[in-house]
This record gives structure tokens, sequence and C-alpha cells, in this order.
């Protein structure tokens, strides 16, 4: 390994190459909680494409693991670099090489962040509308999870807004797919297979994003509801009321008072609604003429009351950051609170009641807090497992998996499966499906260097 060290320093200078005591404590994770931190033998952070095709190939070579990080921000695993094999670190490609105001798109490096892109398109009037949440994510790590977040309802996950790449193989061949263009039908679409492949199929090395124009006025509302049945029972009728919600969000009361708790944030709502409150609606519109603005408020407003809100409350604009704010940061919240696992389960919109019910009987059966909140909008449901027992946690979460699956959904909606959740993938997921995707990760990497242990042994 000190060779290969000796070695990288020669494709991207000794300063960006790391070893041993060097390498800081932030490398070795991600923010999954279940994982153990391991540190590589080497961090390397490469300028551009040609350094990264030289570093595949020098690994290939050797047989090194690579494993590639982004800003540290997922939650399944899957930048756990190996004891044994090298880091790429894309803190230095972080460029924004172009904002296309006629395309509607923005071409971006893999560490570039969604405040940095948030800040140059709203420059322009344009958004990239992926936000799953953590504006210092990379869009490397993005494309790699294929991210979703609160805006998914309307807006779609980030396989929905990459329109090609530039990828480089663990062979060291560089290669384009896509482009500038909204849809092709020219053979296979390796775009889309290499969006949400975690690092084990190739490392992106640029991404062409598509732009959205960015809507001035916004408004939120926030309904308590007497039960989670009924807020399920409600989602899919808010969806198809054809308002078309920029956010539609399920918060449980418990993660409610959590979160509200942690962000000192009051919302107004009177404490005999909030006793008998069990979960709340957040639903989030907006337009670009504040009159359709209101009449939509209005709508949704009635709407939540025949569906059975006990009240409905449009939030003023500062409280109404404050609460998608603290929203977003439900994870560290429940992180801070002792929580074991955070899943991501998805699932029809229509099998949610459904879910939720089996989610109580299953934590009721193995004596387990099971809390949370998520995107109801489009099915994604994340929840806090308070369980210090691992194998009774392991069973709590495989049951709540098999649930999921049972009802139409899969095991994650958009932390994926990395090394944290592997173990259920390969349990709970057609046999054949899975030799298929070997088979794909066989053609991709022959000498198997790429991000070896996620999504299979």
């Amino acid at each position: 390994m000190a060779d290969i060290g000796a070695r990288l320093a020669e494709i991207v200078g000794a300063e960006h190459v790391l070893s041993g005591d060097a390498i800081g404590e932030d490398y070795t994770h991600d923010e999954t909680l279940t994982v153990e931190p391991t540190r590589p033998a080497h961090v390397v952070r490469p300028a551009g494409a040609e350094e990264v095709a030289a570093i595949l190939t020098l690994a290939a070579a050797t047989g090194t693991p690579v494993t590639a990080r982004g800003s540290g921000t997922g939650l399944s695993g899957s930048a756990t670099p190996r004891a044994d094999g090298v880091l790429v670190s894309f803190e230095r490609m972080n460029k924004i090489l172009e904002i296309d105001t006629e395309n509607h798109v923005a071409v971006v490096q893999p560490g570039v962040t969604l405040a940095d892109l948030e800040a140059r398109t709203a420059e322009v009037g344009m958004v990239y509308p992926v936000y799953p949440g953590e504006l210092s994510a990379s869009l490397g790590g993005n494309v790699n999870t294929n991210a979703g977040g609160m805006r998914a309802v309307k807006y779609g996950v980030t396989r929905h807004h990459v329109l090609g790449l530039q990828a480089v193989l663990p062979t060291g061949e560089v290669v384009r797919t896509g482009g500038k263009f909204v849809k092709a039908s020219t053979g296979y679409d390796l775009t889309q297979l290499i969006v949400g492949s975690e690092g084990t199929l190739a490392l992106v090395t640029e991404a062409v994003l598509k732009l959205q124009p960015r809507l001035s006025h916004q408004a939120t509302i926030l309904a308590p509801f007497p039960d989670l049945a009924t807020v399920a029972r409600a989602v899919p009728k808010v969806v198809g009321s054809g308002i078309g919600p920029l956010i539609l969000e399920y918060i449980d009361a418990l993660t409610m008072g959590a979160i509200t708790y942690t962000a000192d944030l009051s919302l107004g709502v009177p404490d005999q609604i909030r006793d008998t409150a069990q979960a709340y609606l957040v639903v989030m519109l907006e337009n670009n003429a504040p009159e359709r603005l209101d009449q939509d408020v209005e709508a949704v407003g009635v709407l939540l009351g025949e569906l059975g809100s006990l009240e409905t409350y449009v939030l003023p604009g500062p409280a109404a950051r404050k609460l998608i704010e603290a929203r977003e940061r439900a994870f560290f919240t429940a992180k801070g609170a002792g929580a074991d696992d955070i899943i991501d389960t998805v699932l029809p919109r229509a099998a949610l009641p459904d879910f939720f019910a089996k989610v109580l009987e299953i934590a009721q059966g193995h004596q387990t807090l099971v809390v949370g909140c998520g995107h109801a909008g489009d099915g994604n449901v994340h929840l806090a497992v308070f369980q210090k027992d691992p194998e009774v946690r392991h069973k709590v979460l495989h049951e709540l998996f098999a649930t999921g699956m049972s009802l139409g959904g899969a095991i994650s909606g958009e932390h994926g499966i990395g090394h944290e959740k592997k173990r259920h993938f390969l349990e709970l997921e057609d046999p054949n499906k899975v030799d298929l995707m070997r088979r794909i990760k066989k053609a991709f990497d022959p000498n198997g260097i790429l991000n070896p242990g996620v999504l299979f042994d």
C-alpha cells in the first residue's frame, strides 16, 4: 500500500494524498448510525476526470478497493471505505461548469454542493428542485444514491433530473452518457443505470442536470389530524386534487414535539388541538401568481377539513421556514434522542394506512419504539427505530421491510442499500433480480474494485 500511495502522489500530487494519521475522522464514515467507521489506507483528492481515470487504472492493476465520497451525508454506509482500500474524495472537483438558461440545464462536477447550485440558479431565476434536505450534500453523492426529498411529490427525484453524465469505469475508460437533450431512444440508458448505483459501477465526474423555473410565491399549511390512519387516507386525495403541492409531509405527534422543541419553534396550535392531534400534514404550495396561490390555499384548507383534519393553519413565512428546516433535521433530532436505526421504506400512497397499522403491531410485538415522518406525497416513510438489542432490532427492521414489500413497496426510497441494509436486501429481494444485478456489476467492474461489500457480499 505504501507503493500505491507513492504512485497516487504521482497522479494527483503528494499534497492531495493522505495516509495514516493524516486521514481525518470525517473520511472514515458517513451519517449512517449502524456502520462502523473505517480508516482507509489512502485518501486521494483528484482534480479532474483524467486523474480519476489514472487512479482507477492503478486500482484495477493492483486489485485495490476504491470507494467514492462526496460530502459524507449519506445514510446507508455506501461511502464507508475499506481498510485496505483507497477513498476518492471529490472535494476538489467542485466547479459549476455551466448554467445554460436556453436549454435549462446545469453542468456540474460531483463535488458541487446543493447550496452552491441553489445560489447560482437563483441568480438566473431557475432552480434545481431536488431537495433532500441537507444543503451541504454533494451532487455526486445525490446522483449515486438517487436522492429524493420533500419536493419529490411535485418534481420527482434525482434520476428525473439527470440528463447525462461523464463517468470513469473501474477499468479506467472515460465515457459520456446522455446530454442536454430531454429524451433519447438510442440503445441502453446508461445514465439511469449509473444513477442510484451507490458507486459500484462507475465514478461520476460530471453531471448534466435539468433545471426548472423558480416560482416566486409560496404558502405552507399545517393540518393536525386525530390519528395517523386519517392522515394516510387523506394523502392520495390531496395528491389527486390537481392542486399540485410542492411539499406533502406527514409528521407523527412524537416527532413533531421533538423537532419543534429542538428548534425552539412555536406554531401557534392551541393546547386543546395539540393534545388531541396524533399526526400532522404539512402542505406547501407555490405559484408565480399570488392570487392563484391564495385560491389554492383556500381549496386545500377546505379539502383537508373534509378529509378529517382538526383544523388548518396557514403558517407565517418565518414559522413555515423554521418548520421545514426542523423537518429536514429530523434525522439529527432522532439521532440526538438515541435512535438506533433509521429506515426509509417506500410504498404506494394508497398502502400507507395498512402499513402504518402494521408498523404499530410490529413495534408493540417487539417492545420497540418506532416513530417518524416522511414524504407522504410519494409514499416514502422515514422511521426512527429505538431498540438497543441488535437481534431484536434486526427482526423489527426485517418485518418492516417485508411488510412494505408485501404492499408493493421497496426497502429504500432514497437512502440506498449500502452496507447497512444489504442483509435485508439480499434476503428479501427476488433472487433473479439480484443475480441480474450481479451480472451488471461484473460487466462494469470485472475486477470487483468499486465499493466492494456495497449491495452484494
